[in-house]
């Protein structure tokens, strides 16, 4: 495929950290018009849906050589001669129109020398609506149920929107209606006979998931660019027969979002496809167009058509609007109809048309090298600056190319050989302006309310979108016949209106009565119901108190078990049996046995004749504590001897947790004390007054049993100083009876 152009592959673009910018090339679409003549040469064919050739008509030689070249051109699609409006507004205009629904921005502009089809593809003809129309009756389609009354949403000069709650709405929609205003009577209410056709569009056209929980306003403006000045079409002039004021052109102004509008502008509220098509039309009337050589009527201006959507949620009730300015969405959607490209010794233009065509050209000019300009600094990283200013138009547009939204274009080319030379830098042109790529629009932040408000509150049939009942029956009555009397002699027309009015009556009275039937049969079903389930809560609560009774018994059996083994504990411990079998020599294991003990047992240390002695397996005993036997156990215990007040000698088991230290040491950190200790029978007794032993003769000396005699232990644990808790056994021989 030839080119007249080499592409360059792109240097990918990115943002100021790891992350990719987001962005889509403007799509540029091509639409060929019919020729005018059967038998006219044609310069322009389509080879398929994406590519168009330009043929060299005869008698242009574009080489030195005289070879004819044939160039072809590629687009994101190509719209043949048979191409229907509705065909081409689903492809192009419709992704825009959704996107605006939710609250994205986009551009939509035709392209191409004068007579090529531009105003019949942006406005239509009789009979067949164009894109602009076809928008207006796609966005009223998909939020006409949704639309806020009027004046609740009321622009300020500062390109933005204010929002107003229903009282003061409803006061200024009061004072404009009191307000004398010939253009908004309901007799004039009309859009010219000659061009009503056009905004009638047979099929039906809607967005998909239109937010329900949000209210909507449109509002829409229109201005030309002519001769570089900006004018607008919508603005109301008072008119003087005797010194008439030409219209005053507008300035360009950027808002606090860095955004180009037009100040001054008139935006109308509108509330239907009829309304806004009427606020086009009258603004169509005032726009610049004169009778060429080329074209009987010719745009000698270029026209801006802007929809602005406005939309803001429904409060937490689902009732009125949220008054949070924040919480307001605009987009807007751009229409534009381009001046159409020519040369000046084509169209034989002199003064005014001459001006005219110098300036078209030249923003036209402009819009080329902005694209230029653009298209560079994206594939070779450059920063050129952008000469948006030169230009009204481009200047307007800057938003579009800088900011984020979707811009498309529409190439109209007429393939009749005289254009050749204009639709080869349309084509050019084209080309250049589909690889200039403008950011994604991204999606608008959703408010945190509640989905599902609107509906909350308002009442609606079974399944959500079926009628009141109310609606039902009265779309069941019989008509009402007409009761207009035209003659006193008239004798047909009372009757008939009372035969009606009986005919209604009776039906309302079986309604009634039919409606008393089913309601007495469901309170009998509701009261049989009722019974079920209060015979069925008594059964269960019988249940549930035998079940209560049950465990009450068991929990004063648990009490009373509790007790009983609290009483044989004791009579164990302290009150053992006098036949028990005697206790026989054993050693008391340490109940730390698993671990590995260093068993510190000094010289000094004495032989004690207490039955219970203590025994630690697999221990290391030591006289002297050393480092080596500390680095193999776990545990420390000091054996350690002292005598009594009694005089006798009490043995103290001293135990300990051994860690090892920093420098690679060992320490001992002592957790517990035992106690090993021998009392005399006298001194038990003296305790203890319930096993007092009569009284011994002064200096007899005590005798003790071997071994073998039975005695009494007692084990009482008590807290072991701060080192932790011990064990104190005490063995308590008996005395033998003299």
């Amino acid at each position: 495929m030839k080119s007249a152009r080499a592409k360059t592959p792109r240097k990918p673009t990115v943002k100021k950290g790891s992350q990719t910018n987001l962005k889509d090339p403007v799509g540029v679409y091509c639409r060929v018009r019919p020729l005018g003549f059967p038998d006219q040469e044609c310069c322009i064919e389509v080879i398929n849906n994406t590519t168009v050739q330009l043929h060299t008509p005869e008698g242009y030689r574009l080489n030195r050589n005289g070879d004819y070249k044939e160039t072809q051109y590629s687009f994101k699609q190509v719209f043949g001669t048979h191409t229907t409006q509705k065909e081409l507004f689903d492809v192009v205009a419709n992704p825009l129109v959704n996107d605006l629904i939710h609250g994205k921005n986009g551009l939509l502009f035709t392209y191409g020398v004068t007579g090529s089809g531009k105003t019949h593809t942006m406005t239509g003809s009789p009979g067949e609506g164009g894109l602009l129309p076809r928008c207006l009756d796609m966005i009223f389609n998909s939020i006409g149920s949704f639309q806020a009354k009027r004046y609740v949403f009321k622009s300020n000069d500062r390109n933005s929107m204010d929002i107003q709650c229903e009282v003061d709405a409803l006061l200024e929609r009061q004072k404009r209606e009191a307000m004398p205003n010939p253009k908004t009577s309901s007799s004039k209410r009309q859009v010219d006979p000659e061009f009503a056709d056009m905004i009638t569009v047979q099929e039906f056209c809607k967005a998909e998931e239109v937010d329900e929980d949000s209210v909507y306003g449109v509002f829409v403006s229109y201005i030309e660019i002519y001769n570089n000045y900006i004018y607008d079409l919508l603005e109301e002039v008072p008119f003087d027969p005797i010194k008439p004021k030409p219209p005053q052109s507008k300035l360009l102004r950027e808002d606090k979002n860095h955004n180009m509008y037009v100040a001054g502008c008139t935006e109308v509220e509108v509330k239907s496809t009829e309304e806004a098509f009427e606020v086009f039309w009258r603004g169509q009337k005032k726009r610049r167009i004169a009778n060429t050589h080329l074209n009987r009527e010719s745009s000698r201006s270029h026209s801006v058509f802007n929809i602005k959507l406005v939309q803001a949620p429904l409060d937490a009730d689902g009732d009125n609007v949220l008054q949070e300015k924040e919480q307001i969405t605009i987009s807007q959607l751009s229409l534009v109809d381009l001046a159409g490209s020519e040369r000046t010794n084509r169209t034989r233009a002199e003064g005014n048309r001459l001006r005219e065509a110098g300036n078209i050209n030249q923003s036209l000019m402009t819009l080329r090298t902005c694209m230029d300009v653009l298209r560079e600094n994206q594939m070779y990283g450059t920063n050129k600056m952008v000469p948006y200013r030169d230009s009204k138009l481009t200047h307007l547009f800057k938003n579009y190319f800088d900011g984020e939204g979707k811009v498309r274009m529409i190439v109209c080319v007429n393939p009749k050989a005289e254009d050749y030379e204009e639709n080869l830098q349309v084509m050019r042109f084209a080309e250049v302006t589909q690889e200039v790529e403008v950011a994604r629009p991204v999606d608008k932040a959703i408010c945190g309310l509640t989905p599902g408000r609107r509906y909350r509150n308002q009442p609606r049939g079974p399944v959500g979108n079926e009628p009141l009942v109310t609606d039902v029956v009265l779309q069941s009555f019989p008509p009402l016949p007409s009761c207009e009397i035209l003659d006193i002699n008239d004798e047909q027309t009372l009757p008939r209106l009372i035969e009606a009015l009986e005919k209604r009556h009776n039906l309302r009275q079986m309604m009634i009565d039919e409606f008393n039937k089913q309601s007495n049969a469901f309170k009998a079903l509701l009261q049989e119901f009722d019974n079920a389930v209060l015979s069925k809560e008594n059964h269960m609560q019988g249940k549930l108190n035998e079940k209560e009774k049950m465990i009450s018994g068991q929990k004063l059996e648990i009490e009373r078990l509790e007790k009983k083994n609290k009483t044989l504990e004791y009579k164990l411990l302290f009150q053992p049996d006098q036949n028990a079998p005697p206790i026989r020599l054993r050693h008391r294991r340490s109940r730390s046995a698993g671990d590995r003990w260093v068993d510190h047992k000094p010289a000094s240390n004495m032989q004690t004749e207490t039955v219970m002695q203590p025994h630690v397996p697999h221990a290391i005993t030591v006289s002297v504590a050393n480092e080596k036997a500390l680095a193999k156990c776990e545990k420390y215990m000091l054996t350690h001897q002292e005598l009594a007040s009694d005089g006798e000698i009490e043995t103290k088991l001293i135990k300990g947790d051994i860690y090892k230290t920093r420098g690679g040491g060992q320490s001992v950190q002592f957790t517990d004390i035992e106690t090993l200790k021998q009392e005399s029978p006298n001194g038990s007794r003296k305790r203890r007054s319930s096993t007092v032993a009569p009284a011994q003769p002064d200096g007899a000396e005590s005798e003790w049993t071997d071994v073998e005699t039975r005695c009494s232990v007692a084990v009482e644990m008590r807290a072991g100083s701060q080192l932790g808790p011990g064990y104190q056994h005490h063995a308590q021989p008996k005395r033998k009876k003299p």
